[in-house]
């Protein structure tokens, strides 16, 4: 018998204003030591709660924890120094930013997200799932002012993100996405050692493994960025074929609303495919009639048993209430669309 879809979302979800300063995708916290903790524990449960309630099938805390997909999972790095602001252009200079910097070997003195996840795994009987910034993306996101080169730090963040994955493993993940939405700015270097590392972070995971990579939201940089693109945005072409070779299970990619080609899906046949059947703009609220078409629309690149219905990207820079409608559809749409399958 066929089985119902399973959905999901890419990963972040708003905090609340009183957490932190809303819309935002690099917010500063509203509350402080223990009472953050207190408030991101609260957080982080509303939002399993509502998405266990929307109907989704693999939960998430949201990052509520985290500050940045990224900066949060760094702040427990040793060798980064916070004071020292570098300029980078990230995403190959789509946009500037005044970064942290890398000042001497990396080292994990201890997990950096094992709390997070047992909370996570104690308030939910579904399948969890955890992201972990994956080490090309990191290296985009931070300066280097210690390794000869970008791709032998992303290797020691590689290893770094292994053991952590390692540790979320024991606590009962299952499934660990990293997050590589640096994948379609630097091409040659995905190819070249960019999925090289992310197989490294993902060694010898018995739980599923998975693979986010978008185009970016969430600020004016990534939009005027993607109108440069055109009508056909194919810089996933070469990427596709090495993935699916790869020893990650699953693979996360936009679809709802995308210049994407969905064609391209077709070069990924041995990966379960998290399809975006939302998007993650503001000024659009699904109905779950057309997170059903989404979903069915989907089936011409991906087998019904290799899909995963989920969000475009994450939804931190969102409204609470958009994010939850949106959710609400997912959820409905993808009972929809599962019914009418079997």
């Amino acid at each position: 018998m066929t089985k119902k879809l399973l959905a999901t979302t890419a990963g972040s979800l708003p905090k609340p204003k009183w957490l932190a300063e809303p819309e935002k995708l690099w917010p500063k916290w509203t509350l402080h030591e223990d009472a953050l903790w207190e408030g991101q524990k609260k957080a982080a449960k509303t939002w399993i709660k509502r998405q266990e309630q929307a109907g989704l099938d693999i939960i998430s805390d949201g990052e509520q924890f985290r500050i940045h997909f990224v900066h949060g999972f760094l702040q427990n790095i040793l060798g980064i120094n916070w004071d020292k602001k570098t300029p980078m252009g990230i995403r190959n200079n789509r946009y500037t930013v005044e970064v942290p910097t890398v000042v001497e070997p990396i080292q994990r003195q201890s997990s950096i997200h094992a709390r997070e996840a047992e909370f996570l795994r104690n308030n939910t009987k579904k399948k969890i799932k955890f992201t972990l910034p994956g080490p090309m993306t990191i290296c985009d996101t931070i300066a280097n002012d210690s390794y000869q080169t970008r791709a032998q730090m992303a290797f020691e963040f590689a290893s770094i993100l292994n053991k952590e994955a390692k540790d979320l493993e024991k606590i009962g993940v299952d499934i660990i996405q990293f997050d590589e939405p640096a994948f379609n700015s630097f091409t040659e270097e995905t190819l070249d050692w960019g999925i090289d590392a992310l197989e490294t972070a993902a060694r010898d995971l018995e739980c599923k493994t998975a693979v986010h990579i978008c185009y970016g939201y969430g600020i004016q940089e990534n939009i005027n960025w993607k109108k440069t693109l055109g009508e056909n945005w194919n810089q996933y072409e070469k990427i596709f074929p090495m993935l699916n070779q790869s020893s990650l299970n699953q693979v996360s990619l936009e679809f709802a609303g995308s210049k994407v080609p969905p064609s391209l899906m077709r070069l990924l046949p041995d990966k379960e495919l998290m399809v975006g059947v939302i998007t993650v703009v503001a000024n659009k609220l699904e109905t779950p009639e057309e997170v059903k078409k989404n979903i069915l629309s989907s089936l011409k690149y991906v087998d019904y048993e290799r899909l995963i219905p989920c969000t475009n990207c994450g939804m931190a820079p969102l409204s609470e209430k958009t994010a939850l409608e949106k959710i609400k559809a997912l959820g409905k749409g993808t009972a929809l669309a599962s019914k009418q399958k079997i």
